[in-house]
């Protein structure tokens, strides 16, 4: 599949013969906030043989704040400037533009074979769900109340029961359940919906937090409570590899505290990434409902021995924010960088043109750019209006994986030059064997950006055992801090009353060692990951 993309690297003289601006001073004019493009014309071609090669790191880069200065409004900045989501007319929505919406097509079609390939099948459920649905669960309708979106009137008309606006779909699809399964034949239930869903947030944020999210929910049924937790258990691991191996995102599995798991879950388990401003992040959960759902809604079989019995669920999920995840832990001053494997275009082709060889470095595009297509996301920027280092820089802040340039002396070389998006390293690469050039380095970029983010988490997790330490650290360091905690629900909501920390997980996989409460001074042998979250 070809794609369509930009290039840049040249200067050279304007149609009236006067000198164009320098690609520094475009820059600078544009990062002021003017706005000014390179001059539309046929300038953008150089008028002598020889060109010369605009470097500038910084120049076109359109305005964005200093990561390490402003990490906040450099987030904000870098999702507005990519194209990734832009703001709605509606309080707390957001427009997710083409860019954004390709990134997570791709994100959508490598979790989705993960899913098919454990059996998960794909359905439907309405996005209007009954109040008397959402009331019938206690602890779940507390748990969701206060973002709940509600529909009272059709047209001119009250409705006779209000609607609630999907904050998640446990209800509906378990009355839908109740409908569907009636002996142990019809077990277990494989279902995952992609849709959008609704939570009326106080305070948002683009990707992160937002009113209206897409995401996919998968609702799944079991005949014992043990093949329940196994499901529970593998979907988390399908959440730990995808955001692993496709997202390049590491990850801490664990359960989630009794304060801090899903309402109406027996348990929750989770997987937590670290941002590279020290904060967590939730990137999915999975929830062994157990019954209490099933019980509420009556989904019961008949099981082999002739007794009714109810069901046992799961439900689990992840969300466009990942999107924001993939930011703050790729993304550096220069934007956004994405891991190959989920960037809507992996290779841009940025052509050198001088007056004179301007044909024939087309025609070598259009021939790379089709060789290419059968083995990545390829597009050609080809646009004549904009100066070779404005291209630059605009791929650079859209995070494309490569950049492959080609002017008159590449070509009288019989070569390219490849330049990798998260090490800015230049690689000369000859025509010949090109696409296994083009696929080494991208599998290269993909390690490289999972090693990077893995050697962050490393460097900012830390074992704490005092709370002084712990508090200090949150001021000045943040990160992941692996503390003891007695288990009691009063020491964890005190430490989150006075610091603002929160449990993220309770780590799996790991032994129980002797300590004592980080808060409390009680003895315990259960550490936990804390830490402040998004």
């Amino acid at each position: 599949m070809a794609w369509a993309v930009p290039s840049i690297r040249s200067a050279g003289a304007g149609k009236s013969g006067s000198p164009r601006p320098s690609a520094r001073r475009q820059a600078r004019w544009y990062r002021g906030g003017f706005g000014l493009r390179p001059q539309r014309a046929k300038a953008v071609l150089i008028a002598k043989e020889e060109y010369t090669a605009v470097e500038s790191q910084e120049g076109f880069v359109q305005h964005i704040a200093s990561k390490t200065e402003d990490f906040s409004q450099w987030y904000i900045d870098v999702v507005l400037r990519a194209e990734l989501a832009d703001y709605a007319p509606v309080r707390g929505c957001m427009v997710i533009r083409p860019h954004g919406y390709a990134l997570w097509e791709n994100m959508q079609s490598l979790l989705d074979a993960r899913l098919k390939a454990t059996g998960h099948k794909n359905a439907y459920f309405p996005l209007f769900i009954p109040e008397s649905f959402l009331r019938k669960e206690a602890e779940h309708v507390e748990g969701f109340a206060p973002e709940v979106a509600w529909v009272t009137r059709a047209g001119n008309e009250e409705l006779p029961e209000p609607l609630v606006v999907r904050p998640t779909s446990e209800t509906v699809i378990g009355h839908m359940y109740a409908k569907w399964i009636k002996s142990w034949r019809d077990l277990p239930v494989l279902i995952n919906q992609w849709a959008n869903v609704v939570r009326w947030e106080k305070t948002t944020r683009l990707f992160l937090r937002t009113s209206e999210f897409l995401w996919q929910e998968g609702h799944t049924c079991h005949r014992t409570a043990e093949e329940a937790e196994e499901e529970t258990l593998k979907i988390l691991q399908v959440y730990r590899q995808f955001l692993t191996e496709d997202l390049a995102i590491p990850v801490v599995a664990g359960q989630k505290t009794e304060r801090e798991k899903f309402a109406g879950a027996v348990r929750t388990y989770c997987v937590e990434a670290l941002m590279t401003d020290g904060r967590a992040l939730q990137a999915g959960t999975s929830h062994n409902l157990g019954q209490n759902f099933a019980k509420v809604f009556d989904i019961t079989y008949l099981d082999e021995d002739n007794e009714l019995k109810h069901v046992w669920q799961t439900s689990w999920g992840v969300s466009t924010r990942l999107i924001g995840g993939i930011i703050m832990v790729h993304g550096d001053e220069r934007g956004l960088a994405l891991p190959p494997k989920i960037a809507p275009v992996q290779v841009v082709i940025v052509p050198i043109l001088t007056a004179s060889s301007r044909e024939v470095v087309l025609s070598a595009v259009g021939n790379i750019q089709e060789r290419l297509s059968k083995v990545c996301r390829v597009e050609a920027d080809c646009r004549e209006e904009y100066s070779p280092g404005w291209k630059f820089n605009e791929w650079e802040l859209k995070g494309v994986p490569i950049r492959l340039e080609i002017g008159p002396r590449d070509l009288k070389a019989g070569q390219v030059i490849l330049v990798r998006r998260d090490t800015g390293e230049k690689t000369a690469a000859p025509m010949d064997g090109l696409e296994t050039a083009v696929t080494n380095m991208l599998n290269a970029v993909q390690k490289g950006l999972y090693l990077k983010a893995k050697r962050f988490v490393e460097d900012n997790t830390r074992l704490v055992e005092d709370y002084d330490a712990f508090k200090e650290i949150l001021e000045t360091r943040r990160g992941f801090m692996d503390a003891p905690w007695c288990g009691d629900q009063a020491c964890e909501t005190a430490i989150k009353e006075e610091t603002g920390a929160t449990i993220r997980c309770i780590p799996m996989g790991r032994s129980p060692r002797p300590g004592k409460c980080i808060h409390c001074g009680k003895d315990t042998d259960t550490w936990v990951y804390f830490a402040r979250a998004y």
